[in-house]
Protein backbone atom coordinates (compact mmCIF):
# COMPACT_ATOMS: atom_id res chain seq x y z
CA UNK A 1 0.00 0.00 0.00
CA UNK A 2 1.20 3.34 -1.38
CA UNK A 3 2.59 5.97 1.60
CA UNK A 4 -0.29 8.17 2.15
CA UNK A 5 -0.36 11.81 4.24
CA UNK A 6 -3.90 11.47 4.60
CA UNK A 7 -7.00 9.45 4.82
CA UNK A 8 -10.14 12.24 4.01
CA UNK A 9 -12.42 9.85 3.31
CA UNK A 10 -12.09 7.91 6.83
CA UNK A 11 -12.16 4.59 5.11
CA UNK A 12 -11.48 1.80 7.63
CA UNK A 13 -8.43 0.50 6.19
CA UNK A 14 -4.98 -1.27 6.64
CA UNK A 15 -1.55 -0.34 6.71
CA UNK A 16 1.90 -1.76 7.11
CA UNK A 17 4.92 -0.38 8.53
CA UNK A 18 8.10 -2.38 7.96
CA UNK A 19 11.97 -1.70 8.74
CA UNK A 20 13.24 -4.91 7.26
CA UNK A 21 13.13 -6.75 10.60
CA UNK A 22 9.34 -6.49 12.01
CA UNK A 23 6.43 -5.86 9.53
CA UNK A 24 3.19 -4.29 11.36
CA UNK A 25 -0.09 -3.87 10.06
CA UNK A 26 -2.25 -1.31 12.19
CA UNK A 27 -5.77 0.56 11.04
CA UNK A 28 -6.88 3.66 11.17
CA UNK A 29 -10.38 1.84 12.47
CA UNK A 30 -9.72 2.35 16.57
CA UNK A 31 -5.98 2.62 15.91
CA UNK A 32 -5.45 -0.93 15.41
CA UNK A 33 -2.73 -3.49 15.34
CA UNK A 34 -3.91 -6.14 13.75
CA UNK A 35 -0.75 -7.64 12.99
CA UNK A 36 2.89 -7.85 14.43
CA UNK A 37 5.60 -10.23 13.17
CA UNK A 38 9.16 -10.58 14.72
CA UNK A 39 11.83 -13.46 14.10
CA UNK A 40 12.35 -16.24 16.64
CA UNK A 41 15.57 -17.60 17.67
CA UNK A 42 16.10 -19.49 14.06
CA UNK A 43 15.24 -16.05 12.53
CA UNK A 44 11.74 -17.17 11.73
CA UNK A 45 9.15 -14.80 11.86
CA UNK A 46 5.52 -15.31 12.97
CA UNK A 47 2.46 -12.78 13.48
CA UNK A 48 2.41 -12.62 17.89
CA UNK A 49 -0.93 -10.89 18.20
CA UNK A 50 -4.48 -11.65 17.72
CA UNK A 51 -6.45 -10.42 15.35
CA UNK A 52 -8.72 -10.83 11.55
CA UNK A 53 -6.78 -10.31 8.39
CA UNK A 54 -9.42 -7.65 7.02
CA UNK A 55 -11.11 -4.58 9.00
CA UNK A 56 -14.57 -6.26 8.46
CA UNK A 57 -14.57 -8.07 11.69
CA UNK A 58 -12.98 -5.05 13.62
CA UNK A 59 -16.13 -2.76 11.99
CA UNK A 60 -18.50 -5.30 12.65
CA UNK A 61 -17.71 -5.45 16.54
CA UNK A 62 -16.43 -9.31 16.33
CA UNK A 63 -13.55 -8.28 17.94
CA UNK A 64 -13.10 -8.47 21.76
CA UNK A 65 -10.95 -5.25 21.99
CA UNK A 66 -8.05 -6.89 19.86
CA UNK A 67 -5.17 -4.47 19.08
CA UNK A 68 -7.08 -1.61 18.99
CA UNK A 69 -6.51 1.86 21.45
CA UNK A 70 -9.71 1.95 24.07
CA UNK A 71 -10.76 5.69 25.59
CA UNK A 72 -11.81 8.57 26.24
CA UNK A 73 -11.24 6.11 29.50
CA UNK A 74 -9.86 2.69 29.53
CA UNK A 75 -11.23 0.24 32.07
CA UNK A 76 -14.06 0.36 34.37
CA UNK A 77 -15.58 3.51 36.05
CA UNK A 78 -18.29 1.92 38.66
CA UNK A 79 -22.12 2.53 37.67
CA UNK A 80 -21.17 4.63 34.64
CA UNK A 81 -20.75 7.67 37.16
CA UNK A 82 -18.59 10.24 38.00
CA UNK A 83 -18.58 14.04 39.35
CA UNK A 84 -16.03 16.74 37.71
CA UNK A 85 -16.21 20.72 38.68
CA UNK A 86 -19.80 20.13 40.40
CA UNK A 87 -21.65 18.21 37.17
CA UNK A 88 -22.76 14.91 37.62
CA UNK A 89 -22.12 12.66 34.29
CA UNK A 90 -23.33 8.96 33.43
CA UNK A 91 -21.91 7.15 30.74
CA UNK A 92 -23.41 4.24 28.92
CA UNK A 93 -23.65 0.74 30.74
CA UNK A 94 -21.92 -1.65 28.93
CA UNK A 95 -20.15 -4.16 31.21
CA UNK A 96 -22.23 -5.99 34.30
CA UNK A 97 -23.26 -2.68 36.17
CA UNK A 98 -19.78 -0.58 34.87
CA UNK A 99 -18.76 1.45 31.93
CA UNK A 100 -15.80 -0.28 30.13
CA UNK A 101 -13.54 1.13 27.67
CA UNK A 102 -15.45 4.43 27.43
CA UNK A 103 -18.73 3.47 26.55
CA UNK A 104 -20.42 2.09 23.92
CA UNK A 105 -18.69 3.46 21.29
CA UNK A 106 -15.68 4.32 22.07
CA UNK A 107 -12.12 5.40 20.30
CA UNK A 108 -11.58 1.62 19.75
CA UNK A 109 -15.05 1.77 17.39
CA UNK A 110 -14.03 5.02 15.64
CA UNK A 111 -12.40 5.76 12.53
CA UNK A 112 -9.26 7.84 12.82
CA UNK A 113 -7.69 9.94 10.15
CA UNK A 114 -4.36 8.89 8.96
CA UNK A 115 -1.85 12.32 9.50
CA UNK A 116 1.00 10.80 8.47
CA UNK A 117 2.91 7.23 6.94
CA UNK A 118 6.05 6.65 6.29
CA UNK A 119 5.72 2.51 5.37
CA UNK A 120 9.04 1.66 5.05
CA UNK A 121 12.81 2.56 5.55
CA UNK A 122 14.63 4.01 8.95
CA UNK A 123 11.92 4.77 11.40
CA UNK A 124 8.57 3.93 9.67
CA UNK A 125 5.85 5.70 11.59
CA UNK A 126 2.27 6.16 10.85
CA UNK A 127 -0.16 9.19 13.02
CA UNK A 128 -3.56 8.63 13.77
CA UNK A 129 -5.58 11.54 15.07
CA UNK A 130 -9.38 11.30 16.15
CA UNK A 131 -11.65 14.53 17.26
CA UNK A 132 -14.05 13.46 20.32
CA UNK A 133 -16.90 15.55 20.21
CA UNK A 134 -18.27 17.84 23.55
CA UNK A 135 -21.00 15.31 25.44
CA UNK A 136 -19.44 11.94 23.34
CA UNK A 137 -20.65 9.01 25.27
CA UNK A 138 -21.29 10.94 28.03
CA UNK A 139 -18.10 12.93 28.24
CA UNK A 140 -17.33 16.70 28.98
CA UNK A 141 -15.67 18.69 26.56
CA UNK A 142 -14.04 18.10 23.33
CA UNK A 143 -10.53 16.47 22.90
CA UNK A 144 -8.13 16.18 19.94
CA UNK A 145 -6.10 12.69 20.71
CA UNK A 146 -3.37 11.71 18.58
CA UNK A 147 -1.65 8.48 18.00
CA UNK A 148 1.74 7.74 16.79
CA UNK A 149 3.39 4.44 16.08
CA UNK A 150 6.90 4.31 15.20
CA UNK A 151 9.87 1.11 14.76
CA UNK A 152 11.99 2.93 16.61
CA UNK A 153 15.17 0.15 15.97
CA UNK A 154 14.83 -3.14 14.05
CA UNK A 155 12.87 -4.91 16.57
CA UNK A 156 11.46 -2.64 18.81
CA UNK A 157 7.94 -0.38 18.29
CA UNK A 158 7.09 2.98 20.06
CA UNK A 159 3.18 3.87 20.85
CA UNK A 160 2.87 7.79 21.56
CA UNK A 161 -0.57 8.49 22.67
CA UNK A 162 -1.43 12.76 23.32
CA UNK A 163 -4.82 14.08 23.95
CA UNK A 164 -6.20 17.60 24.53
CA UNK A 165 -8.94 18.83 26.14
CA UNK A 166 -10.45 21.85 24.19
CA UNK A 167 -12.72 23.35 26.48
CA UNK A 168 -13.56 21.31 29.53
CA UNK A 169 -11.64 19.28 31.79
CA UNK A 170 -12.25 15.64 31.53
CA UNK A 171 -10.88 12.40 32.83
CA UNK A 172 -8.71 11.37 30.01
CA UNK A 173 -6.69 7.23 30.13
CA UNK A 174 -5.97 6.01 26.91
CA UNK A 175 -4.44 2.42 27.00
CA UNK A 176 -2.96 -0.40 23.78
CA UNK A 177 -5.36 -3.75 24.51
CA UNK A 178 -3.14 -6.05 22.20
CA UNK A 179 -3.52 -9.30 23.18
CA UNK A 180 -0.05 -11.23 22.78
CA UNK A 181 0.86 -14.36 21.96
CA UNK A 182 4.75 -14.89 21.60
CA UNK A 183 4.56 -18.39 20.21
CA UNK A 184 2.29 -16.96 17.08
CA UNK A 185 -0.93 -15.79 17.08
CA UNK A 186 -2.21 -19.53 16.61
CA UNK A 187 -0.40 -21.39 18.49
CA UNK A 188 -3.10 -22.09 21.70
CA UNK A 189 -2.83 -20.44 24.81
CA UNK A 190 -0.61 -18.36 26.71
CA UNK A 191 -0.43 -20.40 30.14
CA UNK A 192 3.03 -21.67 29.58
CA UNK A 193 3.91 -18.09 28.37
CA UNK A 194 6.39 -17.08 31.68
CA UNK A 195 5.96 -12.89 32.66
CA UNK A 196 7.68 -10.83 35.26
CA UNK A 197 5.84 -7.81 36.49
CA UNK A 198 7.20 -4.51 38.07
CA UNK A 199 4.57 -3.91 40.45
CA UNK A 200 4.60 -5.13 44.20
CA UNK A 201 0.63 -4.45 44.71
CA UNK A 202 -2.16 -4.70 43.25
CA UNK A 203 -5.41 -3.11 43.35
CA UNK A 204 -7.93 -5.31 44.10
CA UNK A 205 -11.40 -5.62 42.84
CA UNK A 206 -15.17 -5.96 44.20
CA UNK A 207 -17.38 -8.71 42.49
CA UNK A 208 -17.90 -6.20 39.24
CA UNK A 209 -14.31 -5.85 38.59
CA UNK A 210 -14.03 -2.16 39.74
CA UNK A 211 -11.44 -1.65 42.54
CA UNK A 212 -12.28 -1.25 45.79
CA UNK A 213 -9.49 1.67 46.81
CA UNK A 214 -6.92 -0.30 48.60
CA UNK A 215 -3.67 -1.41 47.91
CA UNK A 216 -3.02 -5.33 48.21
CA UNK A 217 0.92 -6.14 48.59
CA UNK A 218 0.93 -9.05 45.82
CA UNK A 219 3.90 -10.66 48.22
CA UNK A 220 2.63 -14.72 49.18
CA UNK A 221 -0.01 -14.33 46.44
CA UNK A 222 -1.23 -16.11 43.33
CA UNK A 223 -0.50 -12.26 42.14
CA UNK A 224 3.07 -12.12 42.78
CA UNK A 225 4.93 -12.12 39.45
CA UNK A 226 8.13 -9.87 40.69
CA UNK A 227 10.58 -13.02 39.81
CA UNK A 228 9.45 -14.49 36.73
CA UNK A 229 6.75 -17.58 36.51
CA UNK A 230 4.23 -19.25 34.30
CA UNK A 231 1.26 -17.23 33.91
CA UNK A 232 -0.32 -20.49 34.29
CA UNK A 233 1.14 -21.33 37.49
CA UNK A 234 -1.71 -19.90 39.77
CA UNK A 235 -4.24 -19.09 37.39
CA UNK A 236 -7.02 -21.79 39.25
CA UNK A 237 -6.45 -20.01 42.27
CA UNK A 238 -7.83 -15.92 40.95
CA UNK A 239 -11.24 -17.65 39.19
CA UNK A 240 -11.19 -17.46 35.61
CA UNK A 241 -7.52 -15.93 35.28
CA UNK A 242 -6.08 -12.41 36.12
CA UNK A 243 -7.80 -9.44 35.23
CA UNK A 244 -6.49 -6.89 37.49
CA UNK A 245 -4.14 -3.40 37.89
CA UNK A 246 -0.78 -3.85 38.85
CA UNK A 247 0.76 -0.87 40.51
CA UNK A 248 4.19 -0.25 38.83
CA UNK A 249 6.13 0.57 41.94
CA UNK A 250 9.00 -1.81 41.26
CA UNK A 251 11.94 0.91 40.24
CA UNK A 252 14.28 -0.47 37.96
CA UNK A 253 16.52 0.70 34.84
CA UNK A 254 14.80 3.34 32.60
CA UNK A 255 14.99 3.75 28.97
CA UNK A 256 13.94 6.37 27.02
CA UNK A 257 12.63 7.82 30.66
CA UNK A 258 10.46 5.02 30.99
CA UNK A 259 10.14 2.26 33.42
CA UNK A 260 9.96 -1.24 33.15
CA UNK A 261 6.52 -2.37 33.56
CA UNK A 262 6.69 -5.96 32.24
CA UNK A 263 8.85 -9.02 30.46
CA UNK A 264 6.39 -11.97 28.41
CA UNK A 265 8.67 -15.21 27.70
CA UNK A 266 7.85 -18.14 25.31
CA UNK A 267 9.55 -20.76 26.15
CA UNK A 268 9.49 -22.42 22.79
CA UNK A 269 10.05 -20.02 20.05
CA UNK A 270 12.30 -18.07 22.82
CA UNK A 271 11.03 -14.34 21.85
CA UNK A 272 10.84 -11.78 24.92
CA UNK A 273 8.37 -9.00 24.94
CA UNK A 274 10.25 -5.99 27.40
CA UNK A 275 7.11 -3.31 28.05
CA UNK A 276 8.00 0.61 29.36
CA UNK A 277 6.03 3.00 30.08
CA UNK A 278 5.46 6.51 32.06
CA UNK A 279 2.01 5.10 33.09
CA UNK A 280 1.14 4.18 36.73
CA UNK A 281 -0.21 0.91 35.86
CA UNK A 282 -0.67 -1.91 34.13
CA UNK A 283 -3.82 -4.48 33.71
CA UNK A 284 -2.51 -7.52 33.66
CA UNK A 285 -5.35 -9.77 31.31
CA UNK A 286 -5.20 -13.46 30.22
CA UNK A 287 -8.10 -13.04 27.68
CA UNK A 288 -10.68 -14.88 30.07
CA UNK A 289 -13.35 -14.29 28.10
CA UNK A 290 -11.94 -15.06 25.00
CA UNK A 291 -14.26 -17.79 23.14
CA UNK A 292 -14.15 -18.97 19.87
CA UNK A 293 -13.34 -15.93 18.11
CA UNK A 294 -12.42 -17.01 14.16
CA UNK A 295 -9.31 -14.80 13.44
CA UNK A 296 -6.53 -14.37 10.81
CA UNK A 297 -6.43 -17.68 8.85
CA UNK A 298 -9.19 -19.26 10.26
CA UNK A 299 -7.33 -19.89 13.51
CA UNK A 300 -9.91 -19.95 16.31
CA UNK A 301 -9.00 -18.25 19.39
CA UNK A 302 -9.99 -19.93 22.52
CA UNK A 303 -10.19 -18.52 26.51
CA UNK A 304 -5.95 -17.39 27.69
CA UNK A 305 -5.17 -17.52 23.74
CA UNK A 306 -3.30 -14.16 24.28
CA UNK A 307 -2.31 -11.92 27.18
CA UNK A 308 -2.87 -7.87 27.27
CA UNK A 309 -0.48 -5.86 29.31
CA UNK A 310 -2.37 -2.40 28.59
CA UNK A 311 -0.68 0.59 30.47
CA UNK A 312 -2.87 2.82 32.11
CA UNK A 313 -3.85 5.23 35.11
CA UNK A 314 -5.82 3.12 37.60
CA UNK A 315 -9.50 1.59 37.24
CA UNK A 316 -11.97 4.15 38.15
CA UNK A 317 -9.62 6.84 39.26
CA UNK A 318 -12.28 9.52 38.63
CA UNK A 319 -14.34 7.94 41.50
CA UNK A 320 -10.95 7.30 44.13
CA UNK A 321 -9.55 10.04 45.72
CA UNK A 322 -6.22 8.25 46.58
CA UNK A 323 -5.51 6.86 43.15
CA UNK A 324 -3.46 8.88 40.89
CA UNK A 325 -5.93 11.26 38.70
CA UNK A 326 -6.51 11.28 35.56
CA UNK A 327 -8.65 14.39 35.03
CA UNK A 328 -6.89 17.01 32.42
CA UNK A 329 -7.51 20.06 32.54
CA UNK A 330 -8.56 21.84 29.47
CA UNK A 331 -5.46 23.19 27.67
CA UNK A 332 -3.48 20.77 29.15
CA UNK A 333 -1.79 17.93 27.22
CA UNK A 334 -1.95 14.08 27.99
CA UNK A 335 0.64 12.04 27.29
CA UNK A 336 1.27 8.33 27.70
CA UNK A 337 4.23 6.08 25.87
CA UNK A 338 4.38 2.92 25.97
CA UNK A 339 7.54 1.26 24.53
CA UNK A 340 7.76 -2.50 23.10
CA UNK A 341 10.85 -4.38 22.86
CA UNK A 342 11.38 -7.91 21.41
CA UNK A 343 14.44 -10.00 21.66
CA UNK A 344 15.36 -13.63 21.93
Amino acid sequence: MADQSKNNNNIPEIFELNNGSMQVKISNYGATITSLSVPDNNGKLADVVLGFDSVDPYVNGLAPYFGCIVGRVANRIKEGKFSLNGVDYTLPINNGPNSLHGGNNGFDKKTWEVAGHKKDGQKPFIIFKYHSADGEEGYPGAVTVTATYTLTSATTMRLDMEAVPENKDTPINLAQHTYWNLSGHDSGNILNHKIQIWGSHITPVDEHSVPTGELLPVKGTPFDFTKEKRIGGSIGEVGIGYDHNYVLDCPDQEKDGLKHAARLRDGESLRLLDLWTDAPGVQFYTGNYVDRVVGKGNAVYEKHAGVCLETQGFPNAVNQKSFPCVVVKAGEKYKHTMLFEFSV
